[in-house]
């Protein structure tokens, strides 16, 4: 008997050691972009146009290095959602659309937040 429970807890045990490990590299990958984003609005607010297109650009880059795994791991809308917000927020700070492109990466900001929120470890995730 104790054999045949073995690898079915080993199958469940590392199940549960990736998920713990996702909950936390999401947090990591997602408050790293969100910091990115939240210096480009700060360029945007003082005026610097090119540097926060640069900075947007580099945030877009990074974040392009994870959809593999983020295709995986998550919703697809949510992050189809997110890539359409940061090539709008890259169109609006290409037109120095202030009003806009703060509001753009304000939603986009909520909407990193919103895909580790969905990996976190809580009821209305397991249920």
């Amino acid at each position: 008997m104790k054999r045949t429970l073995a690898l079915p807890l080993c199958v469940l045990a590392a199940l549960l050691a990736f998920s713990l490990w996702n909950i936390r590299h999401m947090d990591g990958e997602t408050d790293r972009w969100r910091a990115q984003l939240q210096a480009a609005d700060q360029l945007a607010l003082s005026g610097e146009w090119a540097e926060t297109l640069d900075a947007l650009w580099e945030s877009y880059d990074d974040w392009s290095h994870c959809q593999t795994y983020l295709h995986i791991v998550s919703h697809h809308d949510a992050v189809d959602d997110a890539e359409a917000m940061y090539r709008r927020a890259i169109a609006f700070a290409e037109t120095e659309e202030i009003t806009e492109l703060h509001a753009e990466l304000s939603d986009l900001r909520d909407q990193l937040r919103l895909i580790a929120e969905m990996e976190a470890l809580n009821i209305r995730n397991v249920l």
